[in-house]
């Protein structure tokens, strides 16, 4: 399987949860919670605790414009929330 680990979540929220050991990640949408689980402990090098998952179906946008009506799609994503062991903390920011 590709990369299981997109990207991650660096939002007002989920970043005031940091200090609790709380972390985003927009993952694979085809991602399984152990998948996800051995992904983070193998990039971060942290034991996680527990893993919550979300998935967001995509929603219709249309923008109208001065030629015509343009419709599409926002896209389909996946969001975990991971939980690390008290005392561990990864770094987003340290390698900028």
């Amino acid at each position: 399987m590709k990369n299981v680990l997109k990207k991650p979540l660096i939002t007002e929220k989920i970043s005031a949860m940091n200090d609790r050991g709380v972390y985003g990640f927009v993952v694979e949408k085809t991602a399984k919670k152990p998948q996800i689980k051995k992904a983070v402990e193998d990039m971060y090098g942290v034991k996680v605790v527990d893993v919550r998952t979300m998935r967001y179906a995509a929603k219709k946008k249309t923008r109208y414009t001065k030629a015509k009506i343009v419709s599409g799609y926002t896209n389909a994503f996946k969001k975990a929330i991971v939980q690390v062991a008290e005392g561990e903390i990864i770094d987003f920011y340290g390698e900028i």
